[in-house]
């Protein structure tokens, strides 16, 4: 639904709302999600413009965990627990809201300001035997936490204080706040799949305040040098409040900062033809969820903030055959954030001492006649070890060239639209996926695929209605493949089946006001 004002400070608004539920393509897959939207646009009478966004999901989703090789071509639907007694699940609630408001000072000087804030609760079963729970280091089968988080932004430009210029100077402020809680996945009659005695009790802090400056110079016709300075600083505390015989006091804290520079230059050729050469430093810190598991089941503060040096060239190009873009990219990173090992539906992560990522992408659109459209993209990326890292056990040392898991090499994209505003509508596309390798010594892969999929549609207008009705099919040729795979997962069980052909219709109406 969406209305909108013509009169100044009258706020137009668009509110959406959508409800999936399905049973998912393998046993004890099922999945529901409710999702919300709202978004309210004020333009005001001094010239400044103010919008508000109130998003809400809810997703229950059932967890049939992933197969080994043997079990996934023995049957791909299977749940990997077979008596299901874990019932592994997770559940997610999350509403968030934000304000972005801007305004023109004169024709020099804009003001733009941003604040959001947002609450998450996300609860996990995992399918952990009681026996790994009996260690008093453990911290339990069950994952339960709630996060507060707010922010802000805001920032001043200035066009023209020098010639050709245009500055701009801002700061960002970030807090996030989360409850975290560990509990035992069974019951004192030994049911499994239920919230038992508490095993982790934590409040875990995090915070930055990062000024920033930015600065863009058309230094010559058809020149312009961007450039950019940002000081990243984060903070992070845990307080253990968890503390029994046998485990204790896991609370620390620790700081990350980097000074990250930025700088893109870019040629106009002609009015059909730009080219650009970009460099930046990346830094990159762990996310709680990174930092939740350790050797010893604690915090993991010895994780450090990835750091890369990152460069570009690229052109884009508008003219009689299309919109094309192409660029080549190479990322080098020390401290890499990775996979240390995927058990029993619980991640840990550990620094790679160097990575390497080097690639290719490559992207096309054109309208062929009235309301016929084509589109291809391709991507090449070379992702890869830069270094060994060393192992007690021989058989697990990565050798530096070794290919990172869960990246694939190479994909692909076409697909043709006839696509008007009203009427019949169709189209077709065709997607590939290079192999994903499942670990970090590149035991195993999930094969490479090739999916199909076409759609059909009616859409009737009728004054301020809008109908839409649709209809698509997708793995068309019923291809059996591994959609996803567990990286390092310390079972072997690293691949997870996606769904044969299958079909979904609908029915969308829309009034505007």
């Amino acid at each position: 639904m969406q209305g909108g004002a013509d009169q100044a400070s009258e706020p137009s608004y668009v509110i959406s709302s959508s409800y999936f539920d399905t049973d998912g393509y393998r046993e004890h897959s099922a999945a529901r999600k409710v999702l919300s939207n709202a978004k309210l646009t004020w333009n005001l009478d001094d010239g400044s413009k103010l919008n508000w966004i109130v998003n809400h999901v809810d997703i229950n989703a059932d967890d049939p965990q992933g197969l080994t090789r043997a079990q996934w071509k023995e049957n791909p639907k299977q749940v990997n627990d077979a008596a299901n007694i874990y019932d592994v699940r997770k559940e997610i609630n999350q509403t968030q809201t934000g304000l972005t408001w801007s305004k023109p000072i004169n024709d020099r000087y804009e003001i733009n300001t941003m604040a959001y804030l947002g609450h998450r609760e996300v609860t996990q079963y995992q399918s952990i035997p009681q026996a790994p729970q009996n260690n008093p280091r453990h911290a339990g089968g069950v994952i339960d936490f709630s996060r507060d988080y707010y922010g802000t932004d805001l920032r001043w430009t200035g066009k023209d204080l020098l010639p050709n210029t245009r500055f701009t100077a801002g700061v960002a402020f970030d807090y996030m706040d989360e409850d975290r809680q560990g509990y035992e996945n069974f019951n004192a009659n030994n049911q499994f799949g239920l919230k038992g005695d508490i095993r982790r009790d934590e409040k875990n802090t995090l915070w930055n305040l990062d000024p920033y400056v930015q600065a863009s110079w058309d230094f010559l016709p058809n020149w312009t040098l961007d450039t950019g300075l940002r000081y990243s600083n984060v903070h992070y505390e845990s307080k253990d409040h968890y503390i029994v015989v046998g485990n204790g006091d896991d609370s620390g804290k620790t700081d990350y900062d980097r000074i990250l520079p930025s700088a893109a230059l870019t040629w106009k050729i002609n009015d059909q033809l730009n080219v650009y050469a970009s460099y930046a430093k990346g830094f990159e810190t762990p996310t709680f969820t990174e930092m939740a598991y350790s050797k010893n089941d604690g915090m993991n503060f010895d994780l450090k903030p990835a750091n890369s040096d990152n460069y570009e060239l690229g052109l884009k190009s508008q003219n009689q055959l299309g919109n094309f873009t192409a660029a080549i990219f190479k990322s080098n990173t020390h401290d890499d954030i990775v996979s240390a090992g995927t058990e029993n539906g619980r991640a840990t992560y550990r620094n790679a001492d160097k990575t390497l990522r080097k690639g290719l992408e490559l992207s096309w659109n054109k309208n062929l006649w009235r309301d016929l459209t084509a589109q291809a993209s391709y991507s090449f990326i070379d992702a890869t070890f830069d270094s060994d890292i060393l192992n007690t056990d021989p058989a697990k040392v990565v050798v530096k060239g070794n290919y990172i898991p869960g990246v694939a090499k190479n994909q692909a994209f076409v697909a043709l639209a006839w696509q008007p505003e009203t009427g019949f509508n169709a189209g077709m596309g065709v997607r590939y996926i290079d192999k994903l390798y499942v670990d970090d010594i590149n035991s195993d892969a999930a094969p490479s695929y090739t999916l199909t999929s076409a759609n059909v549609g009616y859409v009737w207008k009728n004054a301020d209605w809008k109908v839409r009705t649709f209809a698509r099919v997708d793995n068309l040729f019923d291809e059996d493949y591994v959609g996803s795979v567990i990286v390092n997962d310390g079972n072997g069980r690293f691949f997870e089946p996606a769904d044969g052909v299958n079909w979904s219709a609908g029915l969308s109406v829309t009034k505007a006001f």
